[in-house]
């Protein structure tokens, strides 16, 4: 079997985690995930977002980066949960939008975010899950993250501009686009047989079937 790299994108709330889980498991692929609970800024960033805005990004940066490069090191195929696109795209973007990080901070990521990437082996696919906010909003208060508390519909409808923006002008590998507001691939086999499906389908050409 040829050697993947997948990513996976989207919004919060939208299965990423879930999903990467899931094909792990179902494929035997190696996972990776985001740094979340050993993160040593988060905390320091919920107190106060315009002081550790940077440096929670340049930290998401680099983490990401390595972990990029070891899946794509690894004899194994992989999936990493969020790709290191969306910290640029998505995050450090809406950061800026909202006042938390200051032109200056944001164009200093951006440069050294635009010298890092090409450097990074170009993923096989990418795999961006797309939900409707209110639904977003409902799986967000049903897990009860206290570092979700804090999310806005009016939030992710910002994240979700930005992520039409960036997936419209996407073009280092192909891109996967599925809706999870209909599909349970944690409860439903099946429902993880179709996303599988279709994965093998845009990998090997063939003209998709939307389900």
């Amino acid at each position: 079997m040829a050697k993947h790299l997948m990513l996976v994108a989207g919004n919060i709330g939208s299965g990423k985690t879930s999903l990467t889980d899931r094909i792990g498991q179902r494929l035997g692929w190696h996972t990776a995930y985001e740094s979340v609970v050993d993160n040593p800024y988060l905390p320091a960033f919920y107190q106060d977002m315009k002081a550790w805005s940077f440096h929670l990004q340049v930290y998401f940066l680099g983490h990401r980066a390595q972990q990029h490069m070891q899946m794509a090191a690894d004899a194994r195929s992989a999936i990493i949960d969020r790709s290191i696109y969306e910290d640029a795209y998505i995050f450090c973007r809406a950061l800026h939008h909202m006042g938390n990080l200051s032109e200056l901070d944001f164009q200093t990521y951006m440069n050294v975010f635009d010298l890092l990437i090409p450097t990074l082996p170009k993923p096989s696919m990418l795999i961006y899950l797309h939900c409707p906010v209110d639904v977003l909003m409902k799986r967000i208060h049903k897990r009860g993250r206290d570092i979700e508390s804090g999310i806005s519909a009016d939030y992710l409808s910002l994240l979700e501009s930005f992520y039409d923006d960036w997936i419209q002008s996407f073009d280092l590998c192909p891109v996967l686009t599925i809706r999870t507001d209909d599909l349970d691939f944690v409860h439903k086999s099946e429902h993880l047989d179709i996303v599988i499906q279709r994965i093998n389908n845009k990998l090997s050409g063939k003209e998709e079937v939307i389900f």
